[in-house]
């Protein structure tokens, strides 16, 4: 099967009606990549569940088809976080204009929850089941039940995969592609104010590296930067690995911050929103944010810091923000195609777009609410 990758036009496609792992602090310096691009191994899926399609850009999936009297179940692994909730509301939406009934449940990050969650949604003899695990090592337990149960699964931002091969069909973003556009913003930055031979500067990423959606994200970030700032000491480039949560991510940020009281001005990005957030939070407290810019990854939480402190009164200066409607909506549309014995694509992701507090009110609509 080939990957399908999704353009948005994120000024106009809010039509709507993100991402964590568990991992632990780390602090080292970032290598390059041999290649300034990805390719995604696309990986069939069960005989039943995909059907052999060329790459191409579109929308994510058909429209959703008729749902009348099918009961879905969207499980989340942090129903509690802004994207989920977003992307839950879009696909509730979906499955409620198409006539059917939609189940949203918080796995609260438990394996033990998502796989009740799963049991539960096979007692109440549910149609089809979108997915995101909080562990991705239980994805041939929740593959194994659906399947025994005859119930079409979709996984959601975080794949079921085993091996690191895909074993359902996926939505989610272009997480190489994203991390491109962060890292080529901070580039870009340290270039326009003369700080790639400044000793003080450093680079800091916020992995997640147990989540396999999420490491893409911070290879295009380290892969961009050090292909676009070829000089800049790699010494100088630290990773701060940490879960996705705000929390987490703040104690991450913290520890490599204080590691290195050499270094007094921090160019930061990461793999999700939440973390990046944290090490906001970590560069205000250390009183290194008026000289530190972060780029966030989502902006469902970088509108808030505009809306709430203006454009100087944080050192969050951008984001790349991408639909969670998409997403909701877009896994909607493939279990429907799976209920009426459709084949899909194996791969979908969604591409974003870099909001700043210039522009995310333009770009994000509501969303930037």
């Amino acid at each position: 099967m080939k990957r399908k990758v999704l353009s948005i036009a994120l000024a106009a496609a809010m039509v709507g009606s993100m991402l964590a792992g568990c991992g632990s602090s780390s602090d080292s310096a970032a290598t390059s990549s041999a290649s300034s691009t990805k390719e995604t191994t696309s990986v069939e899926a069960p005989a039943d569940a995909t059907s052999e399609a060329a790459t191409s850009t579109a929308q994510p999936a058909a429209a959703t088809g008729d749902l009348t009297g099918k009961k879905i179940y969207g499980i989340y692994k942090a129903g509690d976080q802004t994207w989920f909730i977003n992307e839950g509301d879009a696909a509730k939406a979906a499955v409620e204009a198409a006539g059917g009934e939609f189940t949203f449940v918080d796995a609260k990050m438990s394996p033990e929850e998502c796989l009740k969650a799963v049991d539960n949604a096979i007692a109440n003899k549910a149609d089809g089941i979108a997915i995101c695990v909080p562990d991705q090592t239980m994805s041939q337990s929740v593959a194994d039940k659906c399947k025994e149960a005859g119930i079409p699964v979709v996984a959601c931002d975080d794949a079921l995969e085993v091996d690191g091969k895909k074993i359902a069909p996926w939505v989610g973003i272009d997480a190489y592609a994203i991390g491109q556009e962060n890292g080529e913003w901070l580039a870009n930055y340290a270039k326009d104010n003369d700080l790639l031979k400044d000793d003080s500067v450093g680079v800091l990423i916020m992995t997640m590296d147990t989540v396999s959606s999420c490491v893409p994200r911070a290879e295009g970030e380290i892969d961009k930067f050090t292909e676009l700032c070829p000089d800049f000491d790699q010494s100088r480039i630290f990773k701060a690995d940490n879960d996705g949560t705000t929390d987490k991510g703040n104690t991450a940020a913290t520890a490599v911050i204080t590691a290195h009281p050499e270094i007094t001005k921090w160019l930061v990005t990461g793999a999700n929103e939440e973390c990046t957030i944290g090490a906001t939070r970590a560069l205000e407290t250390a009183g290194l944010d008026k000289d530190s810019v972060v780029v966030g990854l989502g902006a469902y939480m970088a509108k808030d810091e505009w809306n709430n402190k203006g454009a100087d009164g944080t050192c969050m200066k951008a984001s790349t923000y991408f639909s969670a409607d998409q997403i909701g909506q877009g896994s909607v549309a493939v279990l429907s195609q799976m209920i009426a014995g459709q084949g899909v694509e194996q791969e979908q992701a969604v591409s974003a777009t870099m909001v700043t507090p210039e522009n995310y009110k333009e770009v994000m609509g509501k969303y930037a609410e």
